[in-house]
């Protein structure tokens, strides 16, 4: 746990892991404050306008110590693997502490996976248990083949055919559960990779993950926890980011965590819970505060208690950045990871640092370079990979029954993340791009993401994405594909007024040569662009005319 410092230099040099030799993600979260003040809260889940429910560190204990007491008297064993395919509910969360306890590993699922996303999920990872609600149980029933390993389904809405009621688990179990002996490199979950380069592989982490995460999140939401605080995110619980950044964290730290479920990204709801549940902290992902842009008067509108925003995922952007704090008059924190080292590097307006367009300093306990092919760091203001050296507590243990991708991660012991960015010459790490993002044109390696923040400080732009189309001349052209904002309309008049804007504010060679008006992005379901479809597109574009 971080002790607060004046300066970003002095919390850096003060502080040292401290990992104990025994350590249970489970017992932490739960059991160290149910013993400590039962009825804290650990959980609110909000109602719209009716009362939220409540769910306290006590309960919290008993319910995922009877669970996983159920679950080893019908044959689930310390190394198993369980999925969860179930929304932000306190059912999500008991079932996340019952499987650490028991030694097992958690596999978090999005509901919003289809059946090839899911059964490929499961069949890598050997599942033995599922945990999902009524919907999660229609779409494992859809499945082609399901995994020779899964005899065990629960069901959060009930006994269903062959699925367990969770309820009844819960009460089947006893309540004082002895958890198992776990040691910090001990798996506790696998979390799976989104896939950018080949097939979803399992990021698989120790149960040290949790304490590896912790200076980040005290990082970017300055010094939490501070009386009052109360966090949210609507990121998906199934992703690191959620579960890393918020629901564990929170647990660990005593701070209230609030679970809402949305079909997707609705900014007006995401605002309205954010007032009607006092919500001090949160996680927005960079797309889904570019929709909150979209709404005018927000602090007129909506009577916001907030106190820190944290955002990643994807570069945030100057103009995302500006309108935070002149809108909701917050400085956004923004902070940098991946599935299988994640928030490493932070910001902390706080202490004074902060830059726009920028995604922070190391978080200290980590080191955090840009190298090259070899290994080698490079000079401030040179590009090359963002990485990470080992060990590291927050750093994945391997991916699961993978070894050739995960001796192809390293470069020596450094963590290669297959981000390219630079390092400025006061330190602050700038993304600039996914290795197979970067968009090679004329001589120039483009990132997309000062493209994309251009393109939507445009007035008529609410969401843009930049990919290189392939090109005969340049080897690429920068290509947008755009989502206007409501009451706009698509012309060749605004899609050269779009180009001359990106023109004049940032050079002649990155400007999008070629753009596109689309309905909507595809999305992952932590709500980032996936650039990938839209390359392919434009790529099969090419590809059309010159047949």
């Amino acid at each position: 746990m971080l002790e607060r410092r004046s300066t970003y230099e002095a919390l850096g040099r003060d502080f040292t892991w401290d990992i104990p030799t025994r350590f249970n993600i489970g017992v932490a979260v739960s059991d160290v404050w149910a013993a400590r003040d039962p009825e804290r809260t650990a959980l609110l889940d909000y109602r719209g306008d009716a009362e939220p429910a409540k769910l306290t560190y006590k309960e919290l204990s008993e319910r995922s110590s009877a669970l996983a007491d159920s679950l080893v008297k019908r044959g689930i064993i310390a190394g198993d693997r369980i999925a969860l395919l179930l929304p932000q509910c306190f059912e999500t969360a008991v079932a996340h502490v019952a499987i650490y306890k028991l030694g097992a590993i958690a596999v978090p699922l999005a509901l919003l996976f289809g059946p090839d996303a899911i059964e490929h999920r499961l069949k890598t990872a050997g599942v033995r248990c599922i945990i999902t609600n009524a919907a999660g149980l229609g779409k494992i029933r859809s499945l082609e083949t399901a995994p020779d390993t899964l005899d065990l389904a629960v069901s959060t809405d009930g006994d269903d055919g062959d699925a367990v009621a969770f309820e009844r688990l819960v009460s089947e179990g006893i309540k004082f559960f002895t958890s198992a002996d776990t040691g910090p490199d001990d798996p506790a979950m696998m979390i799976f990779t989104s896939g950018t380069t080949g097939p979803p592989k399992g990021a698989l982490h120790g149960h040290r993950v949790l304490l590896g995460h912790l200076p980040g999140v005290q990082v970017h939401h300055e010094f939490l926890p501070k009386n009052g605080d109360r966090l949210w995110t609507p990121a998906d619980w199934a992703w690191a980011g959620g579960l890393l950044n918020v629901l564990l964290p929170g647990l660990y730290f005593g701070v209230p965590v609030v679970s809402g479920r949305f079909e997707g990204f609705d900014p007006e709801a995401a605002l309205a819970l954010m007032e009607r549940m006092r919500i001090r902290n949160t996680f927005i992902p960079p797309t889904a505060l570019r929709l909150l842009k979209t709404i005018s008067r927000i602090r007129r509108r909506f009577d916001l208690d907030l106190r820190t925003i944290g955002s990643g995922g994807e570069a945030l952007g100057r103009e995302t950045y500006d309108w935070a704090r002149a809108e909701l008059g917050i400085t956004i924190n923004e902070f940098y990871g991946q599935t299988e080292c994640n928030l490493v590097l932070s910001s902390c307006s706080e202490l004074g640092v902060s830059r726009p367009g920028a995604i922070g300093l190391p978080v200290p306990g980590h080191t955090v370079a840009v190298i090259d092919e070899e290994g080698m760091p490079v000079k401030s203001g040179t590009a090359g990979q963002i990485s990470v050296k080992r060990p590291d507590p927050v750093m994945f243990l391997k991916y699961w029954n993978n070894p050739e991708a995960t001796r192809e991660k390293f470069v020596g012991d450094w963590l290669m993340t297959g981000d390219q960015g630079i390092v400025d010459t006061d330190g602050y790490f700038h993304f600039f791009g996914r290795d197979d993002d970067v968009i090679t044109s004329a001589g120039y390696r483009i990132g997309p993401g000062e493209i994309e923040d251009c393109l939507v400080s445009h007035p008529a732009v609410a969401l843009a994405a930049a990919v290189g189309k392939p090109d005969a001349l340049r080897t690429e052209i920068v290509k947008a594909y755009i989502v206007l904002k409501k009451g706009q309309e698509p012309s060749d008049k605004l899609a050269d007024a779009i180009r001359d804007h990106v023109r004049t504010r940032l050079s002649a060679h990155e400007y999008p040569r070629e753009v596109e008006f689309v309905d909507s992005m595809p999305l992952t379901t932590t709500g980032k662009v996936i650039r990938r479809v839209l390359r392919d597109r434009a790529r099969e574009e090419t590809k059309a005319a010159a047949r």
